[in-house]
């Protein structure tokens, strides 16, 4: 069910994007809610909020992801040093919305194999995948370092 998770965006010309938006979020669980909070307010002036409840539930997991699996431990920071952060992009084109959140960590995201659907943990790739047409990762080129997790949701045609 969980290919390869090391996909690439299916080709989308930058320049047919239709809107844009990003936000910076902090390295603390309160922005997966600030996270929802900027794709509710993003996707109705796109006039998409029919689509909120998937993309907030994948926004959601992959926001959770990035702040359990891929920020620095504190014991592993120091004081004055900054924790790097979180930042959630959404792109919309016609058809295509991206839900892309990038993470300073290197290491790829892994989906479990688990059988337990009830379990508190574990199953947000696995929701992602559900939720969305198709999903991958891949690391961020040059200095910046890090990774991106997208995920695609198909919009129908414009009337």
């Amino acid at each position: 069910m969980l290919e390869p998770l090391r996909q690439g965006l299916p080709p989308l010309d930058p320049a047919a994007v239709s809107n844009a938006a990003s936000c910076a979020l902090p390295a603390r669980y309160e922005a997966v809610r600030e996270a929802r909070r900027f794709t509710r307010r993003t996707l109705d002036q796109w006039e998409l909020g029919e689509r909120f409840d998937d993309v907030c539930l994948v926004v959601s997991e992959l926001v959770t992801n990035a702040l359990r699996h891929a920020l620095p431990r504190p014991a592993a920071t120091h004081a004055h040093e900054q924790v790097p952060s979180v930042r959630l992009h959404l792109m919309r084109w016609t058809e295509r919305l991206v839900c892309a959140v990038r993470d300073p960590s290197q290491d790829s995201p892994v989906a479990r194999n688990t059988d337990d659907f009830s379990a508190e943990s574990g199953r947000g790739l696995f929701l992602v995948d559900s939720f969305s047409d198709s999903w991958g990762w891949h690391p961020m080129a040059g200095s910046v370092g890090g990774k991106v997790v997208w995920a695609l949701f198909r919009l129908p045609p414009a009337d």
